[in-house]
């Protein structure tokens, strides 16, 4: 079994170490259309890709829709 990641509050297993990014981009979510939240912090998007996970951490993760 791979390592978990809780992201809103559901277990995904994921191959680790990964960046925030790529954590994403495996959950078919494009970083520029997301909000994310790690452990408890906000996260910027520019940190994205250098932002690392570890086993057992927490994301919440929302996306932005664009509307009028």
């Amino acid at each position: 079994m791979n390592p978990v990641i809780i992201a809103n509050g559901k277990p995904i297993e994921s191959k680790l170490p990964c960046s925030l990014e790529e954590f994403l981009l495996a959950q078919n979510l494009l970083p520029r259309s997301v909000v994310v939240e790690h452990n408890g912090a906000a996260v910027a998007p520019s940190e994205f890709s250098r932002r690392q996970l570890a086993a057992g951490d927490r994301l919440e993760i929302v996306k932005i829709v664009a509307g009028g």
